[in-house]
C-alpha cells in the first residue's frame, strides 16, 4: 500500500442479499421462499451450492443493485424501497433487497 493514497481511492458499498419474499401463484421456475442470491464486493453473484435462481427474475431486480449498494437519501424512494417482482404473472413472485455487510473497494480494481 502506497503512502500516496487518497481517500478518493476507496469506495465504500453495502453487499446484498436478493430473497424471494414470497410467491402469490405456482413457482413455474422452481424457486421457493427463502431462496436467494448474494451480490458481494461490488460485482460477484454468488449462490448457494446446489440452488439455482430463475434469470428472468434476476434481471428484473439487476437494475435496483447499484443504487441499493449505495448510502442514498434517507428520502429517496430507493432507500426505502426493499422490493421487486419477476415479471412472470403466473408467479406473482415478489423478492426483497437486503443490505448485509458493508464493504471497502480500492476504485482501481473496478470497471
Amino acid at each position: 500500500m502506497s503512502d500516496d493514497r487518497t481517500p478518493d481511492d476507496e469506495m465504500t458499498l453495502w453487499n446484498l442479499r436478493v430473497c424471494v419474499d414470497s410467491i402469490g401463484g405456482r413457482s413455474v421456475c422452481g424457486l421457493e421462499v427463502g431462496d436467494y442470491f448474494d451480490v458481494v464486493n461490488s460485482n460477484e453473484l454468488r449462490l448457494p451450492a446446489d440452488r439455482h435462481f430463475c434469470m428472468y427474475a434476476v434481471q428484473a431486480v439487476l437494475p435496483m443493485l447499484p443504487a441499493k449498494q449505495r448510502d442514498l437519501p434517507a428520502a429517496d424512494w430507493l432507500e426505502r424501497d426493499t422490493l421487486a417482482a419477476c415479471p412472470d404473472p403466473e408467479e406473482r413472485l415478489i423478492m426483497r433487497i437486503e443490505r448485509t455487510e458493508r464493504v471497502t473497494l480500492r476504485t482501481e480494481n473496478l470497471t
